[in-house]
């Protein structure tokens, strides 16, 4: 059963990008013809609503806690990560328009790197210090400009409910920016898959969206002891 299932997983996965090229030719307009918002709401619309239906096909029900605790103006969302599909989660189901850091292997696939693109995805290269600098600077300017920013700070996935180290990055992210952290506890993701190898299986995935924490006027040293605040915070969810 789960070799059946991931087999058609992937078969839709790929169908359905194929099906979305008429839309990425309308996101291409919107944007040459300078409709920033209407694309922005277009790309939200069709990416949320493919993020979902891949949670669907893959037998995940998810469940969200704490939506009222999303900020109006820009934030960085700061998640653990347990498994593949943390992405299509937060880009799914937590609302508003909002960047994502990935890490650069992504922007090798045909099509995705387009849409990530559209969505002003920022690819990283956690081998390139320079390149991992500029991507920060790239995620401040969204930010001022009033995107959020989804960021993994552990920088890999857990496959599991432990967390690993909290990364610095995002924290200067929202302390440049004086922009909102906002702390997300995923739980069960690694289920549909890395507890199963490559196979898919069906799974019960709770997210936990926490208050805001607010980042304007931080001493160096509250700056710095932010990661493991927060990391605190996601553990004891």
């Amino acid at each position: 059963m789960k070799i059946f299932r991931t087999i058609i997983w992937f078969f839709y996965f790929w169908l359905y990008l194929l099906m979305m090229i008429p839309g990425l030719r309308k996101a291409n307009r919107l944007q040459k013809q300078g409709l920033i918002e209407e694309h922005d709401a277009y790309i939200s619309k069709h990416v949320g609503r493919w993020a979902r239906s891949l949670l669907k096909a893959a037998g995940a029900k998810v469940t969200v806690h704490g939506m009222e605790n999303i900020p109006q103006n820009a934030a960085v969302f700061v998640s653990n990560h347990q498994g593949n599909f943390d992405v299509p989660i937060m880009l799914g189901h937590i609302g508003k328009p909002k960047a994502l850091m990935a890490k650069v292997e992504l922007s090798k696939l045909p099509i995705i790197r387009k849409w990530m693109k559209h969505l002003q995805c920022i690819f990283v290269d956690r081998n390139n210090v320079r390149q991992a600098i500029n991507s920060l600077n790239e995620a401040a300017k969204l930010i001022n400009n009033n995107y959020s920013v989804i960021v993994f700070p552990e920088g890999t996935r857990s496959k599991g409910e432990q967390l690993g180290e909290f990364k610095p990055g995002a924290f200067r992210i929202a302390a440049k920016t004086g922009a909102p952290i906002v702390p997300i506890r995923i739980q069960g993701s690694y289920k549909l898959m890395e507890e199963n190898g490559f196979w898919i299986s069906p799974a019960e995935v709770t997210v936990t969206i926490l208050p805001p924490i607010s980042t304007a006027g931080l001493s160096k040293t509250e700056i710095a002891a932010l990661p493991e605040q927060v990391k605190d915070l996601i553990a004891n969810v």
